[in-house]
């Protein structure tokens, strides 16, 4: 049967509408599972959650009873974060104001590039100084870190050793390749070692190419380069290990990943973080492996994170593309995004979480088409972007009031981060007072009234 044009345009929009609604219902039909709903809560409450005691008492250290306390609280423990590359570098002055405002309303965590082909273009001429040359996406690390101090975000250096990203003259000879390293490696932690505490040191190694001498000897560069940087850096810095998506997601039992670090860690190799991305470059992309794919179902992602905490080390999330494009790609995306963040946040060793690129078509070549970004490409926030934030700044944030007992204690369970205690005695004196909380511990803090 041969069908007039119109009615030919009418089908493909059926077709494709019916896609859509087949997606969301089938993502939350696999995720909305009350078993694994309930697992998720429960490992949010018992890994990212403290218990603090307040002791309220006066200069003499009598306990005062009947006071109301206030806790707010004002930081996370927990990072959150997105690259930071394009900062300063939009096409207009307001468009770089919003993406600021868009970062720091949710983010305390920046990814700063140190790609070596962008970082020192020509041999010997780095670009660490806020007046090097411009190159797109890769502003200079002192920009960058310096805006980092001003608004109390994480950096982390991304990432000292990669196969992918390679100046044009770099030599190919094992031995001369380790020396330029070596030099690369002194250089940054001379300059950023005292600011930047978190570094992905190898980057994709499973996955490496095999254009240079000294990537085919069995993967041996990785261990050397640990233990080149270990003694570079202070012992305060976390030097991590980082792979692609569906290497490090494989089921426990073909996963390669978790055999090379936990083959790596018995050797001694000081390996202190794990990173696993989490890429999906384009809708069809991402499709192909959500929802019926089994290795991206929460189950199996749940297991391989929980095995990977038993190696002990801080997990992260560290470097997120989901995409938006496509009807309804907005929707979806926020959908997707929301209950990733749950899972990743329940996990008992997990203690960050980095997004990629925070604008659309901000990213990488194609990838850019994938509208991968929380905001638009005029930086207005899109439904993932509010999602984040009703996950991060309410649903994740404790605020409590009440009063202390008769022994002068006030007591409050809430996420992991930093507080303002307010005291208020008999409806007029008010008294404020800073603490911490730690995750999965119980605090007891005094505070004495003057």
């Amino acid at each position: 049967m041969r069908y007039p044009i119109s009615w030919l345009l009418i089908l493909c929009w059926i077709c494709a509408a019916s896609a859509q609604a087949d997606f969301s219902e089938a993502f939350e039909e696999v995720w909305a599972v009350p078993e694994i709903q309930a697992k998720i809560d429960a490992g949010i409450e018992a890994h990212r959650k403290g218990d603090a005691v307040i002791s309220v008492v006066d200069k003499d250290g009598v306990p005062l009873s009947e006071v109301t306390i206030t806790a707010v609280q004002q930081t996370h423990n927990f990072l959150f974060g997105a690259n930071l590359f394009v900062l300063g570098q939009l096409a207009t002055p307001e468009l770089n104001q919003r993406y600021e405002n868009a970062f720091t309303d949710i983010f305390n965590f920046a990814s700063l590039p140190f790609y070596w082909a962008d970082l020192e273009p020509v041999r010997g001429q780095l670009r660490f100084e806020k007046e090097a040359p411009f190159i797109w996406r890769r502003p200079p690390p002192d920009v960058l870190l310096a805006w980092c101090k001003v608004h109390n975000i994480t950096p982390k250096g991304h990432p000292l050793l990669w196969h992918s990203i390679n100046p044009d003259w770099i030599p190919t000879e094992a031995e001369a390749l380790r020396s330029a390293y070596t030099k690369r490696f002194e250089e940054i932690a001379q300059r950023y070692g005292q600011d930047i505490l978190i570094w992905d040191v190898v980057n994709e190694s499973l996955v490496c190419s095999k254009k240079y001498a000294l990537y085919s000897e069995a993967l041996d560069y990785v261990p050397w380069a640990f233990e080149k940087t270990r003694p570079l850096f202070p012992k305060s810095t976390l030097l991590m290990i980082n792979e692609v998506t569906q290497v490090s997601h494989k089921p426990v039992a073909e996963n390669q990943y978790l055999k090379q670090v936990e083959t790596l860690l018995a050797a001694g190799t000081p390996i202190e973080g794990i990173g696993f991305q989490f890429h999906f470059f384009s809708r069809d992309n991402f499709h192909k492996y959500f929802p019926h794919d089994p290795t991206f179902q929460p189950d199996n992602l749940m297991t391989v994170y929980e095995r990977f905490s038993q190696l002990e080390l801080p997990l992260y999330i560290t470097e997120i593309t989901i995409p938006g494009s496509g009807d309804n790609g907005f929707t979806d995306q926020a959908q997707a995004v929301k209950q990733l963040y749950r899972l990743w946040f329940s996990i008992k060793r997990m203690a960050g979480i980095t997004w990629w690129n925070l604008a659309d078509k901000t990213a990488y070549g194609n990838e850019g088409q994938a509208l991968g970004g929380l905001t638009d490409e005029n930086l207005t926030p899109k439904p993932v972007w509010h999602a984040l934030d009703q996950l991060i700044n309410q649903d994740w944030t404790t605020q409590c009031t009440g009063k202390t007992d008769e022994k002068g204690r006030f007591s409050f369970r809430g996420f992991a981060g930093t507080y303002q205690i307010n005291v208020v005695l008999n409806n007029e004196r008010k008294q404020s007072f800073h603490i911490s909380l730690p995750e999965a511990t119980k605090a007891l803090i005094t505070c004495t009234i003057d």
